[in-house]
């Protein structure tokens, strides 16, 4: 639910910060791009914490090789994924190639709700909710990229 609350937090904050203050921000899409890479802080960071981390490793399905390698990996992308949707050039960019790496991180949070993982000491979100706010965050990746 936090990633859902970044994205829509932040793509409010972002339009009203537009609407009052700054002009670069008075549009959807660069307010869009804000909360996408709001998300992906939110979701990257994790993927070096720890405790968080274990949590992560534990979700990568078992026919993948390195699951370590593969969450440091995801990690890097989702945080360079977010500083490059905020760079002007290259954020239609950031924005497809996040799309494309949500469609590919998904099979691993099919394999963690069938298998009643945890997350942060929490189960993970139910596979229908799951697959719905992927559904959200590929559709608004896709929006910012065009």
């Amino acid at each position: 639910m936090i990633p859902l609350i970044a994205l829509v937090g932040g793509f409010a904050v972002l339009r009203l910060l537009g609407f009052l203050v700054f002009d670069g921000l008075d549009a959807w899409q660069p307010a869009l791009r804000g909360g996408l890479a709001l998300l992906f802080v939110t979701t990257g960071i994790p993927h070096f914490v720890p405790s968080w981390r274990r949590d992560f490793v534990g979700m990568v399905p078992p026919a993948l090789p390195r699951p370590e390698l593969l969450i440091t990996l995801t990690g890097v992308l989702e945080l360079a994924g977010a500083a490059g949707l905020l760079v002007p050039p290259v954020a239609s960019l950031a924005a497809a190639c996040l799309a494309l790496l949500m469609i590919a991180m998904f099979p691993a949070n099919v394999y963690a709700a069938r298998n009643g993982l945890s997350l942060g000491g929490k189960p993970v979100t139910p596979l229908p909710a799951r697959t719905a706010l992927q559904v959200v965050f590929v559709a608004a990746a896709v929006a910012a990229a065009l």
